[in-house]
């Protein structure tokens, strides 16, 4: 009998243990963000509408970003090449990294490095599709991706 209360115990721990550690790799330190209207591309303030992302002061790899702009306005932007569009969490819909990077390796988005080692070390991309849905994230910089 005592064995059996041992077992229970163990599972009942490892199970609220695995539920906590989803919670807070998933849920707990994303913060949604909305309303910015403007991004610095290429120097200059960008206006753009409908903003909606999630972003975290844990890690600066956190931030996800959907937008409205004018493809015009990012024709001053550094093209960026190297890309690579992160996951975001499943409950975040409008940020879809693998469509997006299946569209920037065919051409039916570009991107664009908004900006370099903002903060140190860390790259703030942004994708634009010709009808001006714009999504923004950060990746690995130059340096510390390899």
């Amino acid at each position: 009998m005592s064995g059996r209360i041992v077992i229970l115990s163990l599972l009942a721990v490892t199970a609220i243990f695995a539920a906590a550690l989803v919670w807070f790799q998933v849920f707990a330190f994303y913060q949604r963000t909305s309303g910015l209207g403007a991004l610095a591309v290429a120097g200059a303030a960008t206006p753009i509408a409908g903003y909606d992302g999630i972003d975290a002061t844990s890690s600066p790899l956190k931030l996800r970003g959907c937008f409205h702009a004018d493809p015009a306005a990012f024709a001053a932007a550094e093209p960026a090449p190297d890309a690579t569009p992160l996951n975001a969490p499943f409950w975040f819909r409008c940020f879809d990294a693998g469509t997006l990077t299946a569209d920037l390796a065919a051409g039916r988005a570009t991107a664009y490095a908004i900006g370099r080692d903002a903060p140190a070390g860390f790259d703030l991309m942004g994708a634009l599709y010709p009808d001006g849905r714009g999504y923004l994230w950060r990746q690995l910089g130059a340096r510390y991706a390899n």
